[in-house]
């Protein structure tokens, strides 16, 4: 791809290392930055982007899985000038065109009997509305989550997360019980995931029984765990947890905040497994890069939420503009089913990868275009140690030859890979071959 001169580094642009100073100066060091020297992305155009040396990558990390039809893509671009033209914001105290239009377009795509859209700004305050909602339907409090799971950084997120890392304080709302992970290469259990019976899933009763009051205002989970390592679930794993949850007066909340819009080679995580959910929770990728976010519900539990609601951003005109265009953009250009394919390329080569490393690659895992691979002290020998330093070793050896990746897991040793949906089958080559060469420069670190 020939990159434009518009986004290149301009004569007045301040250096790099001048943004890097002064990031230091003013944002609080517990804001984290990728690699040694923090990058300082300046511009980009579909799969590429460009930092302020003017040194250009392949971006196979988007923002985490938000820059979803890559950078300054052209129809969400021109949807959000056109917007921006006439009106900028409103509020929820006024309906509008784009509002209403995005959420006529999501309600159209959803699963199940998802009939009402509550916007918001970000997938925390959409978790957030969606236990709100779950509470104020049921009458009860308790909701289970998964460890290992990321819910966002609001008071109520950071109760919701299972993941230490992400509290700044003690969980201050007791009303959150964490079940057991479906996390197959390190089950929590200590089984045999081939002839578990899907164990983890069935503690579910016993959770209930023992932690709760027997009453449950819902389960959140990620079709596939996220920010805690791209771990699927077992095939069965939604289908035994959703009858234990319903069982006890609770409803199935699916936060596809990561997993939607066909990230997953399919139009929402959820499908892979069968799960219908009450309550669904959206962001990301949702609006390409713009701050937004939504939570969907039946109407049945929207008409159950009688308080009042507003909120100052939520449904904001110019991202429910860069929104429609997503949506009209992944399904007239058949997105979904280029996750589906260029993700099943992409896990091919990462298969190949770790038969050439396989004391290093303990594990290869995800769907479509939502990748991960688990970096171990030796998974020869058995020893699953996690290999957190091998995992910043590559991220700087893939930086250096052109290839942004991400990191996540409990412990930071999973190497975690999420292209744009609409990436060649070139542009995966290309990634691929770069993470051969980065992985044979670490080999023996």
């Amino acid at each position: 791809m020939v990159l434009s001169p518009l986004i290149l580094p301009h004569m007045d642009d301040p250096s790099a290392f001048m943004v890097r100073e002064k990031h230091m100066k003013f944002i609080p060091a517990a804001v984290a930055t990728y690699y040694d020297e923090p990058l300082v992305p300046l511009a980009g155009k579909g799969s590429r982007l460009v930092d302020l040396d003017g040194k250009t990558y392949l971006d196979f990390f988007g923002g985490i899985l938000t820059v979803a039809l890559g950078h300054a893509h052209d129809r969400v671009t021109k949807a959000v000038i056109a917007q921006l033209q006439r009106l900028s914001h409103a509020s929820t105290f006024y309906p509008t065109i784009p509002m209403v239009e995005l959420a006529e377009k999501l309600i159209a795509s959803a699963p199940g009997q998802l009939k009402k859209v509550f916007f918001t700004v970000s997938g925390s305050e959409a978790d957030e509305m969606a236990v709100t909602l779950a509470q104020a339907h049921t009458g009860n409090l308790e909701v289970i989550t998964l460890r290992h799971s990321y819910a966002g950084r609001t008071v109520m997120a950071q109760a919701l997360d299972g993941l230490s890392s992400h509290r700044a304080v003690q969980s201050q709302i007791g009303a959150v019980k964490h079940a057991p992970a479906p996390y197959c290469y390190r089950c929590p259990l200590r089984l045999d995931p081939k002839s578990c019976g899907t164990a983890c899933a069935r503690d579910l009763k016993e959770l209930v029984e023992t932690t709760t009051t027997g009453r449950l205002a819902g389960m959140l989970v990620e079709p596939i765990l996220g920010a805690g390592g791209c771990i699927p679930p077992p095939p069965d794993y939604f289908a035994i947890a959703a009858e234990i949850v319903r069982k006890h007066g609770g409803v199935m909340i699916a936060d596809e905040v990561q997993t939607g819009f066909g990230r997953t080679g399919k139009m929402w995580g959820a499908q892979h497994f069968g799960l219908e959910p009450e309550i669904m929770t959206l962001g990301k990728g949702i609006a390409n890069g713009l701050p937004m976010a939504a939570t969907l519900c039946t109407e049945w539990i929207a008409d159950s939420f009688t308080s009042r609601t507003i909120s100052t951003f939520g449904g904001n005109p110019l991202a429910c503009a860069a929104a429609g265009a997503v949506l009209d953009e992944i399904k007239e250009q058949d997105l979904v089913a280029n996750s589906a394919e260029r993700g099943k390329e992409l896990r091919e080569s990462l298969v190949r990868i770790q038969r050439q490393f396989p004391r290093m690659i303990g594990d290869v895992r995800g769907v479509g275009l939502m990748l991960g691979m688990e970096l171990v002290r030796d998974e020869t020998t058995m020893n699953r140690t996690p290999a957190t330093e091998a995992v910043s070793q590559l991220m700087e050896e893939t930086r250096r030859r052109g290839l942004l990746i991400g990191k996540g897991g409990l412990h930071g040793n999973i190497i975690r890979i999420a292209p744009p949906l609409n990436v060649s089958a070139e542009e995966i080559e290309e990634g691929a071959r770069i993470l051969m060469k980065s992985f044979s420069a670490i080999q023996g670190g």
